[in-house]
């Protein structure tokens, strides 16, 4: 059986690209990604974009564009993929599926997005097609007026929670001043982030703007072959487990207090791998918001239910703690550009795994899990890696 493994990877740094296109974008992912794999554009069989767009650009047949941002590429068989925020897992399933399956050598995984030249409004508009909109299109807020709502329920059930919100913001914060490719490369400190003032204004209900991911422009590329590249200048990364779970899409059917399908992704994607949480040395897990990383503390079993903010606070997920928790600075620090987001999470993990991601690096890294979820916990998507 075919065992597909990361072989190369690319990034840019997240943040405002407002004189970039979406094809130099994608040009300065691909190029780092295929020189650290050592393959040239001719050696790709076909292309998987993560591009959710929702109306950020004008321009929605998306697939073509890498073919345009490198020449070699343009008759290679490319398509896009879609799953609201976990677009670039959803992007990464179907390139290593088409590896294991054997019809494809080496797959070339690109997720991007341009989400800046937008207003905020325009933005929270587009966003809100991720939710159920017969019932939620009309929320508040936005985006953050979703999870709004899973923090008013989870506060309403275990009390307030807005200091272990703070611990959680500030952590990715001081993590992302050591990651080169993160849109926020400042550390925020916990006291503002426990503050509402002028420059951190409440949002939507307890969230805080310290509270949310920033609207990110960027992309990051992967290619996943079927066996290690021995001329690569980076380790191949396998997969010990990839596995994927969804949950009823309307928010009005299910219980907001827990990440019911989240849980069981985990317990999944575990149980596949053979491994326990404690023999996870990092995890790149979807903080679109801080009450998403608290929530999934519980979901992936590092506390029981109501206890997370207890693991928040105590220091458990910080880079020298029992389990780190985003040493990339997550979402939350790195930003969210929507496509993007879980192939960069890959990309982080698979830094960590080859020891090279400098300030970012995790002592003794040697297994890690990578979670993105997408819409309001809908789309469910977990990888355990580890070196080949």
């Amino acid at each position: 059986m075919i065992s597909p493994c990361i072989v190369g990877w690319g990034h840019t740094r997240f943040g405002k690209h407002t004189e970039r296109s979406i094809p130099s974008l994608i040009e300065e992912a691909v190029t780092e990604a295929l020189s650290r794999a050592a393959l040239s554009p001719e050696d790709i069989d076909a292309i998987f974009l993560g591009h959710f767009n929702g109306g950020f650009v004008g321009q929605d047949f998306s697939a073509p564009l890498v073919g345009l941002a490198i020449p070699a590429l343009r008759t290679t068989p490319a398509c896009r993929l879609e799953n609201a925020c976990a677009t670039g897992s959803a992007a990464i399933w179907a390139a290593r599926d088409s590896v294991a399956s054997g019809r494809v050598r080496r797959a070339l995984v690109v997720g991007v997005e341009k989400m800046t030249e937008r207003t905020s409004t325009e933005a929270g508009e587009i966003l809100l097609r991720c939710s159920f909109t017969e019932e939620e299109r009309s929320t508040p807020g936005g985006f953050a007026g979703i999870f709004a709502r899973f923090a008013q329920a989870y506060f309403e059930r275990y009390g307030d929670q807005s200091d272990a919100l703070a611990h959680i913001a500030a952590k990715n914060h001081a993590n992302g001043c050591s990651n080169p490719y993160a849109h926020f490369q400042k550390d925020l400190g916990l006291a503002f982030c426990k503050t509402a003032s002028e420059r951190n204004p409440y949002v939507a209900g307890p969230l805080k703007r310290s509270d949310c991911s920033p609207v990110t422009d960027g992309a990051a590329a992967l290619v996943i072959a079927n066996e290690a590249r021995p001329s690569a200048s980076v380790p191949a990364i396998s997969w010990l487990s990839a596995t994927q779970v969804n949950d009823s899409f309307p928010m009005s059917t299910r219980d907001l207090t827990q990440f019911g399908a989240a849980r069981l992704a985990w317990q999944k994607g575990l149980r596949d791998a053979r491994i326990t949480l404690d023999d996870l040395s990092l995890v790149e897990t979807h903080d679109c918001f801080t009450i998403a990383e608290l929530m999934q503390y519980e979901a992936m079993g590092l506390c029981a239910a109501g206890e997370a903010a207890r693991v928040a606070c105590d220091g458990s997920t910080h880079k020298e703690g029992r389990l780190p928790v985003n040493p990339s600075g997550g979402l939350k620090s790195k930003g969210h550009p929507i496509g993007a987001t879980g192939v960069s999470m890959h990309v982080m993990a698979a830094m960590q795994l080859s020891h090279m991601a400098g300030g970012m690096q995790v002592a003794k890294a040697s297994r890690a899990a990578v979670f993105n979820m997408g819409g309001s916990g809908v789309a469910n998507y977990l990888s355990v890696l580890q070196p080949l």
